[in-house]
């Protein structure tokens, strides 16, 4: 039952400058706007980090899912985890989880080659957690949202390589992991004190949110280079610290 993360989405009030300062700290690629995104009042870019991808997103009007999630935040932040399911039988298997443990099905839509399927928010709590289905179930292949094959001549373009873990904030972390995995058909587990879950290819981990909102609140990013990420941070003049920096009210832990 292979689930791997293909894809985080992050939310903000304004677009363009947000790309900018991703694109250029992170030295990532912008491989794919997709205008389908407008039937939700939003608009997006899709940049490359290796074989995965990080979205933004931000509303264009008001009354947007959205907008009230960077409401509830207090500002922007992490939005969605995003994975893909090796196959159909695995997605079903998802579904069938959620169902036993509460979730709604937010969004799914059938397009043949791939089916898109979101978990609502406010039954997984923290964020979306969306696991689609893609035709062929190859975890580095095709990706539709991604401009489908657009993104493949650009891997060399990346300054940040792999995604390794993603950090949630919650008010009873242990609980809220033990949900997460439950969905996600895996056993929850404990590392260095920090419960969480393992996909097969990053660590879902759950910290205590203490009087912050609930939400997705930090990656683990493989770079080619710390110390000359952290001084393009700085020189933005960014939130840094030895090995991270805070963009998109995100804050990237980097390793090489």
């Amino acid at each position: 039952m292979a689930i791997h993360l293909r894809q985080i989405c992050l939310v903000a009030r304004q677009l363009q400058p947000t790309i900018d300062a991703l694109t250029d700290v992170l030295g990532i690629p912008v491989v794919f706007v997709d205008p389908a995104v407008g039937r939700y009042g939003l608009e997006n870019t899709l940049m490359l980090i290796g074989t995965q991808f990080l979205e933004v997103v931000a509303p264009t009007e008001d009354g947007t899912a959205a907008g009230r999630f960077m409401d509830r935040i207090g500002g922007d932040g992490g939005y969605m985890v995003i994975t893909q399911s090796s196959s159909r039988d695995v997605q079903e298997s998802v579904r069938a989880n959620a169902a036993a443990n509460g979730v709604r099905v937010a969004n799914e839509r059938d397009h043949g080659w791939y089916r898109l399927f979101q978990l609502h928010p406010g039954d997984m709590g923290a964020s979306f957690f969306s696991a689609p289905w893609v035709e062929g179930g190859d975890p580095v292949g095709r990706w539709p949202f991604g401009g489908d094959r657009v993104w493949m001549d650009k891997r060399d373009q990346c300054k940040a390589t792999a995604i390794t873990a993603a950090e949630l904030r919650a008010t009873d972390p242990e609980a809220l992991a033990k949900h997460w995995a439950a969905v996600a058909g895996r056993e929850m587990n404990v590392q260095d004190g920090v419960p969480g879950y393992d996909l097969d290819n990053v660590r879902i981990r759950f910290v205590p949110a203490g009087d912050q909102p609930q939400c997705l609140a930090a990656l683990d990013l493989t770079v080619d280079d710390v110390a000359a990420t952290i001084a393009r941070a700085k020189a933005r003049g960014l939130p840094t610290s030895e090995d991270s920096v805070t963009i998109c009210g995100t804050r990237f832990n980097l390793s090489a």
